[in-house]
């Protein structure tokens, strides 16, 4: 069995349906591209994977477990959909950073908050103060040293102390790249992650994303940019209509597709080689 399986997953809006029994996998260390034109329910399937919307039927395994099966999500507690999120990381269009908080107070809070919670039951074990307040101290030194190593491994480790307002859009999303690695999610996933940038700054975006890239590292990105699609992933899927309609290799699909929507898509889109 693959890392992630999503079998016949279907999600409509009132009367229109969106997604029309999707079916996919990615191995562990892979990177899926999802292409297609706006309205193809690219968008709704990662936030259907996401738990940041509820498809109607089908399933979702990750890892051996099931997190989808049928609509039983739907009734789960916020408790129980918060757990299952935590297996993905999500970076949105429009970087989405707290603009109070620092570039490293970005990173740190996610981590912080769910060591709360970490601590509360690490208290009811250990009955000695003194050790818990040495465990408290380790764990968030842990948390700091983890998040300054992400901005490192962005290229932003002079920006640790400024804030959203003060970085450049290339920048703000690369913050938000570290963000959603500080939990070390199971599968890091983008959503146009370069839809918002101006056209200078998205090279740099993308090269942040192909570095991230080895065998621990699983992504799916929804993408518009063919180059980029091209260079970086093991698998590419085309969505139209709410279906899949071709998948392969990035030879198979952009070199030798067959599907005649493909082939109208790709004669309206300006291929960039995603540097």
């Amino acid at each position: 069995m693959a890392y992630l399986e999503v079998q016949n997953l279907n999600k409509s809006f009132g009367k229109t349906e969106v997604l029309k029994g999707i079916d996919l996998s990615v191995e562990k260390g892979e990177v899926l591209s999802i292409i297609g034109s706006s309205g193809s329910g690219k968008t709704t399937l990662l936030r259907c994977m996401n738990f940041l919307e509820f498809a109607d039927s089908g399933k979702m395994i990750l890892d051996g477990e099931t997190l989808i099966d049928g609509d039983s999500v739907k009734k789960e507690s916020e408790n129980e959909l918060r757990k299952k999120r935590l297996n993905f990381g999500l970076v949105f269009q429009s970087f989405n950073l707290f603009p109070q908080y620092s570039v490293l107070k970005n990173l740190t809070l996610a981590p912080t908050l769910l060591l709360k919670e970490r601590f509360k039951e690490y208290k009811k074990t250990e009955k000695d103060g003194q050790k818990r307040k040495e465990w408290l101290a380790a764990e968030k030194k842990a948390i700091n040293d983890d998040c300054l190593a992400l901005l490192d491994r962005v290229g932003l480790t002079e920006k640790a102390n400024s804030y959203p307002c003060e970085l450049s859009g290339g920048q703000s999303q690369r913050v938000a790249i570290a963000r959603a690695l500080a939990l070390k999610p199971k599968i890091l996933c983008f959503d146009e992650p370069t839809s918002a940038l101006d056209p200078e700054l998205t090279g740099e975006v993308l090269k942040v994303i192909k570095g991230l890239k080895n065998k621990d590292t699983t992504m799916i990105i929804v993408t518009h940019e063919m180059g980029f699609a091209k260079s970086v992933s093991d698998k590419v899927i085309f969505m139209a209509d709410g279906i899949v309609e071709e998948e392969g290799t990035p030879k198979e699909v952009f070199g030798a597709t067959k599907s005649e929507k493909l082939k109208a898509f790709l004669s309206n889109v300006t291929d960039k080689e995603g540097e």
